[in-house]
């Protein structure tokens, strides 16, 4: 009989659930050993399952191999744990960096070959290393130009090498010029409207860009508040295709409307974002996973805060993310409205 786990996130069920679905995020939290072979895999091993009465289950490779199991050579789960230390250590790296690390030089130092370590570094964290690096440098210079007099300075603070650098990789991501930004969005025109919905009224406003804000129970002066300096103004015609969409997202969230976003964060909050836009529809992660996924595995408190950032409703999926115990956890617009976008796209609730 399968052992029974005080984690609840590794109990019996969860843990074959995952071994059904060859869930690759559940990969690393523990192992599957099958008595009848002495071998234990991880969750995502594409080999053919056992019976449900053959397979138990350890909290790592180390706890199966003192129990007598040996490794899967075809899912090599020993090196589950070394794809995650090398993607934390060459977070760190990056972090440390003055500059963009070359890939090459990344790759060297964890000890991968480059083109195995940029899938590998993406899968984990769900941009490539070079996207990580640039949301970084472009986060350090989105704080020091509320603080730099000078733009250049805060362009230098935040680690590029020149401001053509910057120019090229950093204003884009900000969603203004560097300039506007450290005006608090002077110059910037914010075009917003209050939409009819089913789960209430809804903000939706946007930038020529993209959206840059989606929200429920939130008017005007609330927008006004977030961009001091910008020339809101009334949307019109000018916002009523894109504002169609988003409600669209709302009523039928199963669907993917690939809308266009002018939102920012820290590089973590932004490897947050990515992770719950890549969450199929019906599925759920827990902020454990999420944070795993922005290639901080410990940041699970931090995870749920930057789902708590997330300054577009519905168009980022955080209502998606969960609890590891299984339950919904808060919502910035009340449980109620998760409950309900959850149901909409079929995700199973844990009572």
């Amino acid at each position: 009989m399968a052992q029974t786990l005080t984690d609840p996130m590794l109990d019996p069920a969860n843990a074959w659930a995952a071994f059904e679905a060859r869930d690759r995020h559940s990969d690393g939290r523990f192992v599957g050993a099958v008595l009848t072979t002495g071998i234990y895999c991880k969750p995502s091993c594409p080999a053919r399952h056992p019976k449900r009465e053959n397979i138990v289950f350890y909290r790592d490779a180390a706890e199966a191999r003192a129990a007598g199991f040996r490794a899967c050579l075809r899912c090599k789960p020993d090196e589950v744990g070394r794809d995650r230390t090398a993607v934390a250590r060459a977070v760190a790296l990056i972090e440390a960096a003055e500059d963009l690390v070359a890939l090459d030089a990344l790759a060297a130092e964890v000890g991968y070959a480059p083109h195995h370590f940029h899938r590998l570094f993406k899968r984990a964290t769900g941009v490539t290393p070079a996207a990580y690096a640039r949301g970084l440098m472009a986060a350090r210079a989105a704080t020091a130009l509320t603080r730099e007099a000078s733009v250049t300075e805060a362009i230098y603070e935040a680690g590029y090498s020149a401001p053509s650098r910057f120019y090229a990789n950093g204003a884009t991501r900000l969603g203004m010029s560097p300039s506007a930004w450290q005006r608090g969005g002077e110059g910037v025109t914010i075009r917003w409207t209050i939409a009819e919905t089913s789960l209430g009224p809804m903000l939706v406003a946007a930038t020529d860009k993209g959206l840059c804000r989606v929200s429920f129970d939130e008017s005007e002066a609330a927008l006004r508040v977030r961009f001091p300096r910008a020339e809101i103004v009334p949307g019109g015609t000018a916002l009523a295709e894109l504002v169609s969409r988003v409600v669209a997202s709302v009523e039928s969230p199963d669907r993917d409307q690939d809308l266009p976003l002018d939102v920012q964060g820290t590089a973590f909050q932004e490897a947050i974002w990515q992770a719950l836009r890549q969450i199929p529809v019906g599925e759920t992660r827990t902020y454990r996973e999420l944070a795993a996924a922005a290639g901080n595995p410990g940041a699970v408190r931090a995870a749920g805060t930057a789902c708590g950032a997330n300054p577009v409703a519905i168009v980022v999926p955080c209502h998606r993310a969960q609890r590891a115990d299984g339950t919904m956890g808060g919502y910035a617009y009340g449980v109620d409205r998760k409950m309900v976008l959850r149901r909409r796209e079929g995700a199973r609730e844990k009572s």
